[in-house]
């Protein structure tokens, strides 16, 4: 089979295709051989090639934790892999974390429910644990996640919804989203931006996932009991050190989120339930992920080009036809 598969570590320019032998699934049935429609590609996946994420890598690599395809039976499902293995024509995916998809549910879609939405569910529900007439800052807005935060967070009654957007047009994208006030990030006034955008009082709940200045200035920008959820750290820089007594003043929180702990804390509540939610609002026309970008397997160095170049918007997804 082709696959993107990894000899050394490095940046999108390690990402070639590579005639390897399939994967075989193991006897006891943990695992399901599928045929590879897309695989989705997430930011963490850039930070797994240069092995600088949360978890260690290993040599020869396959990116890629969720895939969209075919099992033996010709059901067509979505799920996770074991973390890696996605790029490529055959992958082998867990039955516990896999869905059934209908025909028609283009690639983007099928997989934005996979990290993306389930990412975007829990930042809110689990982590932020938002409640009904609270503000909410979305950074990144019209990303993967992003987009269908500022959604959710509309859905869930969430008062003032605050986006930051690279560009006018990424901004005017959240604001059809959904968002009340859309932001550039990289103002040089974004925490006093967003205190005013909550009337004074500053956000309730912060999604940010860049690091750096953006982390400081959503930390300043935080209300009385505000929680600062960090999923993320795509400027590949550290914020500012929090010192501890600087989390009293105001009490805030700081609280990272990494989805894989839902998964593995529970599968049912971490995976399955909100999974089912997401697509029931879906179905019923309540959440439009958007059209995000699709590319050939040959080409991932350049959707890796540009996710980190803040070129895409939505879901980014390698198809392995048409290459």
């Amino acid at each position: 089979m082709r696959a993107i598969q990894l000899t050394e570590f490095g940046g999108p320019e390690v990402l070639r295709v590579a005639e390897i032998p399939d994967p075989m699934p193991p006897p006891d049935g943990r695992r399901v051989l599928l045929d590879v429609e897309a695989a989705g590609v997430n930011y963490a996946d850039t930070h797994a090639v240069e092995n600088s994420y949360l978890s260690q890598q290993s040599l020869p690599l396959i990116p890629g934790s969720e895939v969209l395809g075919r099992l033996p039976d010709g059901r067509r499902v979505c799920g996770f892999t074991d973390g890696s293995g996605g790029y490529a024509e055959k992958a082998l995916v867990r039955p516990a974390d896999m869905f059934e998809v209908g025909e028609e549910m283009p690639a983007t879609t099928a997989l934005s429910l996979l990290v993306q939405g389930l990412t975007a569910w829990h930042l809110l529900r689990t982590s932020g644990r938002m409640r009904s007439g609270e503000s909410v800052v979305v950074h990144a807005a019209a990303g993967g996640v992003g987009s269908l935060a500022v959604q959710l967070a509309r859905l869930w009654g969430a008062g003032t919804i605050v986006a930051t957007a690279s560009t006018p047009e990424k901004r005017d994208t959240a604001l059809d989203l959904g968002a009340d006030i859309a932001l550039d990030p990289e103002a040089d006034d974004l925490a006093d931006s967003i205190r005013a955008a909550t009337g004074g009082k500053g956000a309730d709940i912060v999604l940010e996932m860049v690091g750096g200045a953006v982390f400081d200035a959503s930390l300043a920008a935080l209300g009385r009991f505000g929680r600062l959820v960090t999923y993320g750290m795509a400027s590949r820089q550290s914020g500012t050190p929090v010192a501890p007594g600087s989390l009293m003043v105001g009490s805030h929180s700081v609280i990272g989120f990494w989805l894989m702990d839902a998964v593995a804390a529970d599968p049912v509540a971490g995976v399955a339930g909100p999974f089912a939610e997401l697509r029931r609002l879906i179905d019923e026309g309540l959440l439009r992920p958007l059209p995000g970008h699709s590319y050939p397997l040959a080409a991932a160095r350049q959707a890796h080009e540009d996710l980190r170049g803040r070129a895409t918007t939505g879901k980014v997804v390698l198809t392995m036809n048409g290459d």
